[in-house]
């Protein structure tokens, strides 16, 4: 057997796959063997599978060459034609730093018997090829024929349970190339896999995209912030106790004052020191306060899209509202009027700092919403696994609260940009969206923090 193993990194640069080619003839396919030799494993791709020696007369080898050429089988043509014209390789036999490959004697015929019951009847051809390494062995590749437009689905039709469960098959299962296997398709798969069956001959893609939930205005946010840290600084300074039951703030917000608690006693220097550092936090403390009181304050937002006639994959959906900002939506359950007005000194929770879950929001993995004000515009994107046709997907109205920055504002102008997974068109559309009537930030403080019993 010739000695096929890689003498340095230089040897794995050499042999970079090229892609562009058909792989058929021997040429190609070594190319594809040496690219194997020098990288391994990492050569895996959906167009690429390798394979180490097998016994070839096996069930559970016959198995796996089956779950390849259905996985290649229900591949989208557009991005199947990106690498190979859309071919895929099973190479067996090859592995990093050598290739050992198969006992000779391999019929493609008799291969071909084997599949039959998995693959069905109405199966496309393979190619089959092979390279000799040595007097009695041979890497073999089992090359998938591009997809087209216009084929059916390609479901598995025989069972294999193998030792692996990953090796296993099933009856009537759909089977898809993942980023490096062959896996069960996903519902968004299916359903571009039927998209693929009626033709290829998709209609453009027409959107209808809208808001659920309102884009506010709040007027007189800081300067109620504002007057609030002033009447926190004022019952600090007369010492008030925290069982106080009743004062007045300015801007005639009436406030019970045994929100304002009574902190563990300082002395006279202490209380400077707490009311100067106090002072000096007064932007960072009226930020903080301004997101708490209106994220606990207003109604969140959602999105509601609808693509009508067209199954859209892994859609990329961003949202600009201009001249607006999110906030983080919160639960007005959680409302705090500590966290809207910071006090001079907080009061000590009994068994020391206490954890505040509200503070946390984690979003799960794959979550399909994210956002972010950008300049002077907020930014929302939807990455769902798909839109189906003529099907509503909506996001929830628990993720943020749309404010516009104009105080004059009628209403906000919504621009938004879609991109779909293996299609070059990029779909841009508008709309307008009526702003909510202004509110006063006095008036809405108030029914927030102190509602009535």
């Amino acid at each position: 057997m010739p000695d096929l193993t890689p003498a340095d990194d230089s040897h794995a640069t050499a042999f970079a796959l090229d892609t562009s080619v058909i792989p058929l003839g021997e040429r190609a396919l070594r190319g594809i063997l040496d690219h194997v030799i020098a990288v391994g494993d990492e050569a895996e791709t959906p167009y690429l599978e390798v394979k180490s020696p097998l016994d070839m007369s096996s069930k559970a080898t016959t198995a796996k060459i089956a779950k390849f050429l259905l996985g290649a089988a229900n591949r989208r043509p557009h991005e199947a034609a990106r690498n190979f014209h859309g071919y895929a390789v099973l190479m067996i036999g090859a592995q990093k730093g050598s290739a050992p490959g198969v006992p000779r004697g391999t019929e493609a015929h008799e291969l071909e018997d084997r599949l039959r019951p998995y693959l069905g009847p109405q199966f496309p051809a393979f190619e089959f090829g092979r390279i000799g390494v040595g007097s009695d062995h041979e890497v073999l590749f089992v090359i998938a024929q591009p997809p087209e437009d216009g084929q059916t689905i390609f479901p598995c039709h025989k069972v294999f349970q193998g030792d692996d469960r990953r090796d296993s098959l099933e009856d009537g299962a759909i089977y898809v190339r993942g980023t490096s296997n062959t896996r069960p398709a996903r519902s968004g798969e299916v359903l571009a896999l039927v998209e693929r069956a009626r033709g290829g001959g998709k209609p453009p893609i027409n959107l209808e995209v809208d808001l659920v939930g309102g884009i506010h205005h709040v007027d007189r946010v800081d300067e109620v912030l504002e007057q609030l840290r002033g009447y926190q600084e004022e019952q600090f300074s007369k010492k008030l106790e925290a069982e106080a039951k009743s004062a007045f703030a300015p801007a005639s917000l009436q406030l019970a004052s045994s929100v304002f608690g009574s902190p563990k006693p300082l002395s006279p220097d202490e209380r400077e020191e707490a009311l100067a550092a106090w002072r000096n936090k007064k932007p960072e403390h009226i930020a903080e306060g301004r997101e708490h009181f209106l994220g606990v304050g207003l109604p969140g937002a959602g999105i509601r899209v609808v693509s009508r006639d067209r199954f859209v994959a892994k859609p990329h959906l961003t949202l600009t509202f201009h001249n607006c900002e999110l906030l983080a939506h919160l639960d007005p359950d959680d409302a705090d009027f500590e966290k809207a007005v910071e006090p001079v000194v907080r009061r000590q929770h009994p068994l020391g700092s206490s954890f505040d879950p509200s503070a946390l929001r984690f979003a799960p993995r794959g979550y399909p919403v994210a956002w972010r004000n950008r300049g002077e515009d907020a930014e929302v994107v939807l990455t769902p696994e798909s839109f189906r046709p003529n099907v509503p997907w909506t996001t929830g109205q628990d993720d943020y609260v749309i404010l516009t920055r104009d105080p004059e504002a009628s209403s906000v102008e919504v621009s938004w940009i879609l991109t779909e997974d293996g299609n070059d068109d990029v779909i841009t559309g508008e709309f307008r969206v009526v702003a909510e009537g202004l509110v006063d930030a006095a008036e809405l403080f108030t029914a927030v923090f102190f509602k009535a019993d």
